[in-house]
């Protein structure tokens, strides 16, 4: 999955969590997914970003 995709399923996960009629085992549910999206996007940014600095050195 490319870093957009995992930021667009984060967001996804935001959205269903603003839903009121969701219990907490769905709501725990939906925050991990969330969650291991933004991580995984943190981590190909990072890898990015470390790439970037490699080129300029």
């Amino acid at each position: 999955m490319e870093f957009e995709d995992h930021i667009k399923q984060a967001e996804l996960s935001l959205e269903k969590l603003n839903d009121k009629d969701l219990n907490l085992k769905t709501c725990v549910e939906i925050y991990k997914e969330g969650l291991k999206n933004i991580k995984e996007a943190r981590t190909m940014l990072e890898k990015a970003k470390l790439e970037i600095e490699h080129i300029d050195e």
